[in-house]
């Protein structure tokens, strides 16, 4: 099972406050043991909303919003990629992790969707351009 891990944002990680030293070095410590355990796939730190842009979809316009974004609770700081048995075993790993930031903070683990999840809407057509994509990704 793939799942995405994010480290949702706080006052600080928005304001630009960078991680000690000790942090830095825990951090790569639990990372070195994700990878190990062969259940890290990728993982980076976000630069804070100041920086960021979205773009707002309705039919067909597009409206770019520049950062700061003001809901910190709803922003990511932080993600890995893991492959895992299941829930739990994603559970049971974000546990060990050190606090990603100074003070409190969260963590959230989202499941990817597998494509058998799209059921009758993955045609064989739909499936073949996925499986394509995938490859290319892969070679890439």
């Amino acid at each position: 099972m793939r799942v995405m891990v994010f480290v949702k944002a706080t006052v600080d990680s928005e304001a630009g406050v960078m991680p000690t030293t000790e942090l830095l070095e825990a951090m790569g410590r639990y990372n070195e043991l994700l990878i190990k355990e062969g259940i890290m796939v990728d993982g980076a730190g976000l630069k804070p909303t100041k920086l960021a842009k979205r773009v707002a979809f309705n039919g067909a316009n597009r409206l770019v919003i520049d950062g700061p974004f003001a809901e910190t609770k709803e922003v990511v700081a932080g993600y890995w990629i893991w492959e895992v048995r299941d829930m739990d075993h994603a559970i049971e790993w974000v546990k060990k992790c050190p606090n990603p930031m100074p003070g409190p903070s969260e963590i959230e683990i989202r499941p990817f969707y597998e494509m058998t999840d799209f059921g009758e809407a993955l045609t064989p057509e739909a499936a073949a351009i996925h499986e394509r994509n995938r490859e290319s990704v892969a070679r890439h």
